[in-house]
């Protein structure tokens, strides 16, 4: 009886882990195609999105997940694959901020202040991605993450028809564990897309990007106002 009991109970562990295994291999092909390993290869798009990671681990080494997201924000950057970096991250304590984090690094990197745009409510996959859709009004841009990180955000985007590519860039050479984790946060997003039907934390008013520059109603109509005059006009205002 209870050899008949432990022989069901491992067919069941069986069944589930084959299950836990076909859904991750599912999102993996599914995603393939929107993917580019190549910055060459990336297409255009207005607004590359910065997934969030700790600069550091706990016992203070850097994070190399980190670092190379942070390459390849500048990669598609500097290549003009991209003009806006919209980072998105955790800010939820008050000496932990990624978004800052990316924008010091990005900036002492040479990327203009004004192309970037900082999410601070990107507290799970599924909050980045929906944000930038609903919050930042841009439903095609470019994803910068590592590979595994790239399929369960491209599928959370193709659930909620939104049109995303992404940038894959290196992952550290020793992520086993990572990608053991991975299994377990690809089903909790198949559970929060199809069971729980979640939304982002927090959304908050439309903040398009690029921003809607408000045109004076005395202003020329041909040429246009730029929004670098437009700028220009306000500062003088403020003074």
């Amino acid at each position: 009886m209870l050899k008949r009991v432990f022989i069901g109970l491992l067919f069941i562990i069986l069944l589930m882990v084959a299950t836990a295994l076909g859904l991750d291999r599912w999102i993996s092909w599914k995603t393939a195609p929107f993917i580019y390993e190549d910055v060459a290869s990336l297409p255009h798009r207005q607004v590359g999105v910065v997934l969030g990671t700790a600069k550091y681990y706990r016992t203070g080494v850097y994070n190399q997940y980190y670092l190379y997201r942070i390459q390849g924000a500048l990669n598609a950057y500097n290549s003009g694959k991209v003009n806006y970096l919209l980072l998105s991250g955790d800010n939820a304590a008050s000496n932990y901020n990624e978004p800052m984090t990316m924008r010091r690094d990005l900036i002492k990197a040479g990327v203009d202040p004004q192309d970037i745009v900082l999410d601070y409510a990107g507290f799970r996959t599924l909050d980045s991605i929906v944000r930038t859709r609903k919050v930042f009004d841009t439903n095609d841009f470019i994803i910068i993450t590592q590979r595994f990180h790239c399929e369960r955000a491209l599928y959370i985007a193709l659930h909620m028809g939104i049109q995303a590519q992404c940038y894959a860039v290196p992952s550290p050479k020793n992520m086993l564990s990572v990608r053991f984790r991975e299994v377990g946060a690809r089903l909790g997003a198949l559970a929060d897309l199809y069971l729980m039907k979640r939304e982002p934390r927090f959304l908050g008013p439309l903040v398009p990007i690029p921003a809607v520059h408000e045109v004076p109603e005395d202003a020329q109509s041909y040429p246009a106002v730029t929004p670098e005059q437009l700028l220009e006009s306000e500062q003088k205002a403020r003074k």
